[in-house]
């Protein structure tokens, strides 16, 4: 309906504990950088945009204490939830999704499901992000394939050179009116589905129509250490720009 008022929500998952990090004291989304945390730099982007109304977090149970208190300390205010994690990535955001239907109320809305180690995004990607989502009915953020993508069989042999032109690695945000990824959750739930690789994933296998929207090249979710050295060249860099006057 034309005027209508809906609500956009950032839905941020935070429940894993980063095994391939090999970080024994924290899990991978409250590793510092330069000072900060991973997650800190990621929900800075939704607190920024003027778009985002509300964000909820689904965190691993423990660490909830340590994420409001960094919330308060990195002046977060746009959280309106956060609930503690699934065993599962998917059911993790199945519990953010229940979140923000609880913050919205009777408000149509649109969730922005965010991973919390995906934080290399900019403001004016998830309002691209919005604005998919309102015309077409999702927005899955894309990388473009810079080499050549190929389909094996079991046995390791070729069976498809995909065009490189039409590829494209799904990433995040991913993006959905809240009442068509919360259906297909619940669905997937009564059909025994409880580890879906990722929302993406989990509408297609259900048939929706998915919209793809490139994002920034940069935008690598930080699971490794590799990632996260990778992260800090490119916040050095940024940095370097800002302090020698050229444009990002």
């Amino acid at each position: 309906m034309s005027g209508e008022k809906v609500m956009n929500i950032g839905v941020i998952f935070a429940g894993g504990v980063g095994s391939r990090m090999r970080s024994k004291e924290k899990p991978k989304q409250f590793l510092e950088i330069y000072g900060k945390p991973i997650i800190i730099y990621t929900l800075e982007h939704f607190e920024r945009n003027h778009e985002i109304d509300a964000v909820v977090i689904a965190c691993v149970e423990e660490w909830i204490p340590y994420l409001k208190e960094l919330l308060y300390k990195f002046r977060i205010e746009k959280v309106k939830s956060i609930v503690t994690g699934g065993k599962s990535g998917q059911l993790s955001i199945y519990n953010g999704l229940c979140a923000a239907k609880e913050v919205a109320g009777e408000m149509r809305a649109i969730v922005l499901i965010h991973d919390g180690v995906r934080p290399l995004i900019t403001s004016k990607l998830l309002s691209e992000n919005i604005e998919c989502v309102k015309k077409h009915g999702s927005a899955i953020t894309a990388g473009i394939v810079k080499e050549t993508i190929v389909v094996i069989d079991e046995a390791g042999r070729v069976e498809q050179v995909p065009s490189r032109v039409k590829s494209r690695v799904a990433k995040a945000p991913q993006s959905f009116w809240l009442n068509d990824i919360l259906s297909v959750h619940e669905q997937a739930m009564k059909d025994n589905v409880f580890d879906a690789v990722d929302s993406c994933t989990l509408m297609k296998n259900y048939s929706r129509s998915l919209y793809m929207i490139d994002g920034p090249y940069e935008n690598i979710k930080i699971t490794t250490p590799d990632d996260y050295y990778t992260m800090r060249a490119i916040l050095e860099a940024k940095e370097n720009a800002q302090i020698y006057g050229y444009e990002e």
